[in-house]
């Protein structure tokens, strides 16, 4: 269900941007918050993880979860803001899938990434998020023009 009926932007093509995400996950200890890449197939939001990290075993134990991303540009005044709330579950790790959202942040040529990117293996997961509410939000203002001259 998406909630801003207007569609301020457009939330396929904001998804096919390079845009850092925040999930948001709980624990037993409180609310937490991972920085992450994704990727959107139309369905479900994909994030790569690693069996070892703390955001997938906070989600096999609390599935409920957020992920919000922002594309802000403060010279145009740009605020384009998506959030989500739905479910997520760890999946054993699809180099198809990894390839895919990897090269949307650093490109295609996969022998130019950074190394911890390639050879990615079974010590890998992915996260798959299904949305259950969307909202999408153009927040953009005027930029005064000491916050122009500011940058």
């Amino acid at each position: 269900m998406i909630r801003d009926k207007n569609r301020s932007f457009d939330l396929e093509l904001f998804l096919q941007q390079p845009l850092f995400a925040h999930l948001s996950t709980l624990s037993d200890e409180g609310p937490r918050d991972s920085p992450v890449w994704l990727d959107w197939d139309g369905t479900h939001i994909w994030i790569i993880g690693n069996a070892n990290d703390s955001f997938p075993r906070r989600i096999r134990e609390h599935p409920s979860c957020a992920i919000g991303i922002i594309d802000y540009d403060q010279r145009s005044g740009k605020v384009l803001h998506a959030g989500f709330r739905g479910q997520a579950v760890v999946k054993e790790f699809d180099l198809a899938i990894a390839r895919r959202l990897l090269a949307k942040y650093l490109g295609s040529d996969e022998s130019s990434w950074d190394v911890r990117f390639q050879n990615l293996d079974s010590s890998n997961v992915l996260i798959c998020f299904t949305p259950e509410t969307v909202v999408v939000r153009d927040q953009s203002y005027v930029p005064s023009s000491a916050d122009a001259n500011s940058i």
